[in-house]
């Protein structure tokens, strides 16, 4: 049974969603409601197996709080391609 819902968002947003909807061949409606079918589905979360490895390897590395990974990426990039 389909059930009318009136929803308030930001106008660009709406615009958006309409945009993505057309490109896909689909409603706005229909993409409501898969999120939410999509967002019930990950209440049910499996938990995923963390294998020894992972588990070894999680929290070797620490970075300074200011750290840009980014800025790092941006300037290894520069330094190979000179």
């Amino acid at each position: 049974m389909d059930t009318k819902l009136t929803l308030k968002l930001d106008k660009v947003h709406i615009e958006q969603a309409k945009r993505y909807a057309t490109k896909r061949k689909t409603s706005l409606s229909s993409l409501v409601e898969k999120y939410f079918a999509f967002l019930a589905d990950a209440n049910n979360e499996v938990e995923i197996e963390i294998t020894p490895i992972v588990r070894k390897l999680s929290g070797v590395l620490h970075l300074e709080s200011e750290f840009d990974i980014k800025d790092e990426k941006r300037n290894r990039l520069l330094e190979k391609y000179k």
